[in-house]
């Protein structure tokens, strides 16, 4: 039997979630099904003030994965040094900072992005076959100022979030569905075409804002893109990125061609 320990912030309403794979042979950091995305009002888990948000983060590099704040992921951790992480993080402030890492790199440790989000574990599980099923709660986003040399198995970095200060207030933007009409038509196509699988009219039951960062999220898009919506100021911004990378998609047929 698995063990199951949630923080004080665990909200037993969730209904909404991304399925993960449980078994040994996935061999990715986490598999996701995008059944659904977990939305949720952050109350307990919003900073207040800025001050509150650790300067060193341990950082967990994800290709082609983002989240933003006020979303909610699972993830399947079972990477020994992730473990450690997950561990370390459990017995201070419950936080870590997912990244992409850059692609095409020949370096021993992967070059990363120099923007993330933080994340704070809600809920973990630590399984029979010693793995640990956990669920993050997007934060704040940061800026990477500098790794930090230590003698653990995973990264640190000292981090600023000056750049995304409207992450801690979560205010909604005022977006009309019309907005979204295109958007959702050649979504809808080039998920199918890409064999994704997405519970819309769970999806279609969140506001507009919590819909553009899901779309964000779940799109099969390049690692530079998702990246470009990250790090993307506010929703109207991210709203126009991606239907710019429609476009390209579109006009390609679906051959991936990167936004730059």
């Amino acid at each position: 039997m698995a063990t199951i320990r949630s923080t004080d912030e665990l909200d037993p309403l969730i209904e909404n979630i991304i399925g993960y794979d449980n078994s040994k042979n996935n061999h990715s950091i986490f598999y996701m099904r995008f059944n659904g995305l977990i939305f949720k009002n952050l109350l307990g888990l919003k900073m207040k003030q800025k001050e509150n948000l650790p300067k060193i983060i341990s950082v967990f590099p994800l290709s082609n994965f983002i989240i933003f704040p006020g979303t909610s992921v699972p993830l399947n951790i079972f990477e020994p040094r992730y473990i450690d992480m997950i561990n370390d993080s459990m017995k201070t402030n419950k936080m870590i900072g997912l990244i992409q890492p850059k692609k095409n790199n020949t370096n021993t440790s992967q070059d990363l992005y120099e923007v993330g989000c933080l994340g704070k574990i809600t809920s973990f599980e630590d399984t029979s076959d010693g793995r640990y099923l956990i669920n993050l709660n997007g934060l704040s986003r940061f800026k990477i100022v500098n790794e930090i040399k230590n003698t653990k198995k995973y990264r640190e970095c000292f981090v600023n979030f000056d750049d995304f200060a409207g992450d801690i207030d979560l205010e909604k933007e005022q977006l009309k569905f019309s907005d979204l009409e295109i958007i959702f038509k050649d979504l809808k196509s080039l998920f199918k075409k890409k064999g994704y699988v997405i519970n819309w009219k769970s999806l279609e039951k969140q506001n507009l804002n919590e819909i553009i960062n899901a779309l964000a999220m779940a799109s099969p898009f390049s690692i530079e893109e998702k990246q470009i919506l990250l790090e993307s100021q506010n929703l109207g911004s991210r709203k126009n990125k991606i239907a710019e990378i429609l476009t390209t998609y579109n006009f390609d047929n679906f051959n991936n061609t990167t936004l730059q």
